[in-house]
């Protein structure tokens, strides 16, 4: 039996790594190389031409897959009283107010998605260096921290995800799973790339979308081309591939 690195030789070597492929060409790509036993996660990483040493040039927000992730969402919600019930009936998996803020200091987190309330937030401030360096504090940029409580619970559990540059101006988000169809990857990393684009600091210069790859859990690389910037399912079927718009 082949081990993992021998596996991922292997696949590496059955395709052209310095290749842009397009989209729809990635899409089926990193499908078919994700063979390992379990369900693989599909990942879009962008390099972004951004200065993250500033302010004005971090890229952050949300973004609603129009498939999910394939993955099913803890979502932890920080409110009590009738927000707190708000949330439950929504289907927050943990809801709790200085208890729960109790519970965070103390070790606890057991969920992949935080939100609060806004009169919360004095109390989960004090979590800043538990979740913070998690990607889990909550958030008014990200719709994290909103009053209305009950819809960001369902739109997080239906595959509205957060996303956000790293210090080396990277931004990672999933894009579903390798059960998923060629089609549902693109129509996700397609609502993705729109909303990174929509999201450039106006203080960017020179070329934003540096490059991309796609990837599998298991699984290595592939080189997206970041001129092709409007791809649609369509795409997936068409013989030739459209022609590229400059990002």
């Amino acid at each position: 039996m082949a081990t993992d690195g021998k596996r991922i030789a292997q696949a590496t070597a059955s395709f052209d790594r310095m290749k842009l492929h397009h989209p729809a060409e990635a899409a089926e790509l990193v499908k078919r190389m994700a063979n390992a036993k379990f369900d693989e996660t599909i990942d879009a990483a962008f390099r972004l031409g951004v200065d993250v040493r500033k302010a004005d040039q971090i890229v952050r927000g949300t973004v609603t897959l129009p498939h999910g992730t394939g993955k099913s969402v803890r979502v932890a919600v920080f409110a009590e009283g009738e927000k707190a019930r708000e949330a439950e009936a929504a289907g927050a998996d943990i809801v709790g107010g200085a208890d729960l803020v109790e519970k965070v200091q103390a070790g606890f987190l057991d969920f992949d998605q935080a939100l609060a309330t806004p009169d919360m937030m004095g109390q989960v401030g004090k979590l800043g260096r538990v979740l913070g360096p998690r990607g889990l504090m909550p958030n008014p940029k990200s719709g994290s921290v909103t009053q209305a409580i009950g819809q960001a619970v369902s739109d997080f559990k239906g595959g509205k995800i957060e996303y956000r540059t790293d210090r080396h101006g990277n931004v990672h988000v999933p894009i579903g799973k390798a059960s998923f169809t060629p089609r549902q990857l693109l129509d996700n990393y397609a609502g993705v790339l729109d909303e990174i684009l929509r999201a450039k600091p106006a203080a960017a210069k020179g070329r934003y979308l540096k490059s991309i790859t796609l990837s599998s859990t298991m699984g290595p690389g592939i080189k997206v081309d970041p001129a092709v910037i409007r791809p649609t399912a369509a795409d997936a079927e068409a013989e030739g591939k459209p022609e590229p718009v400059s990002a």
